[in-house]
């Protein structure tokens, strides 16, 4: 029997409770992966927008992603990324579309990334998510467009300005907020506790709350602001990056071992 396939970060996120995800912009094996799931984070963030990588390092780290609970999320480049159907056919399970700005480009989001009759992506047949099986495309269909996270990004006053449309469109699963970007936008940036940011988010909560799905909360890389986010409502957040993870425990290392020779 083949086997099934689903989203361990959507049945988290449906219960209500908060997923964590690593964002990545260095590692290139599936090893981060495993990292992941050991620190207690339920997702990757890779984040291809800023980060080079290519589509067999993705679909490996996918893959082993997958089969131990760990969700494989990318960020792409834009919403006009040519590769967003070949990464959900190799095993990523959700897409996350930097700066959307209005309904449109939220539709086209959902679009690309979901087969009908929710959206317009192309068939295959011998997904590795089922191993390779030939699963019948009217039940391997449903379960894809189930398992496959929708995540449109608001890093703009404009996005700002249409998120409780951008929040209406239906096959939108979260709506992320891109704390930096939005607040260079907003010519105030690194002013992470101006009230304008703090409102900006409170607003993207509640049209995510009004709507079903959930607001998440990025780029905000404290974990004091990290929890009073969760407290207000965000329940997708991305933690720090590996790279972020990898020099603070290098430097707190390199710093209590000087201390302790002086």
């Amino acid at each position: 029997m083949a086997r099934t396939f689903d989203n361990p970060l959507k049945a988290k996120l449906a219960k209500g409770e908060p997923a964590l995800g690593m964002s990545v912009r260095l590692s290139r094996t599936p090893d981060i992966a495993r990292i992941a799931k050991s620190t207690g984070h339920d997702f990757l963030f890779i984040d291809i927008q800023h980060s080079i990588f290519n589509a067999e390092t993705l679909s490996n780290m996918a893959q082993t992603a997958v089969e131990i609970g760990i969700a494989p999320v990318v960020r792409v480049r834009s919403i006009d990324d040519p590769d967003v159907s070949l990464l959900l056919d190799n095993c990523v399970t959700g897409i996350v579309y930097p700066d959307i700005a209005n309904a449109a480009e939220a539709q086209k989001a959902v679009d690309t990334c979901k087969f009908a009759p929710l959206g317009k992506r192309s068939v295959t047949g011998g997904y590795p998510m089922f191993d390779f099986a030939a699963v019948p495309l009217s039940e391997a269909i449903p379960q894809m467009n189930a398992a496959t996270l929708v995540v449109v990004m608001v890093e703009t006053v404009e996005g700002l300005e249409n998120v409780e449309d951008i929040a209406a469109v239906k096959g939108v699963d979260v709506i992320h907020v891109g704390t930096n970007d939005l607040l260079v936008n907003m010519g105030i940036p690194g002013k992470f506790d101006d009230p304008r940011i703090i409102e900006a988010q409170e607003r993207v909560n509640a049209a995510c709350a009004a709507n079903g799905i959930v607001a998440g909360c990025g780029g905000n890389r404290s974990v004091e602001r990290q929890a009073n986010a969760i407290r207000k409502g965000a329940r997708f957040l991305t933690t720090q990056t590996d790279i972020g993870f990898l020099s603070s425990a290098a430097r707190a290392w390199i710093d209590g071992l000087k201390e302790a020779l002086a």
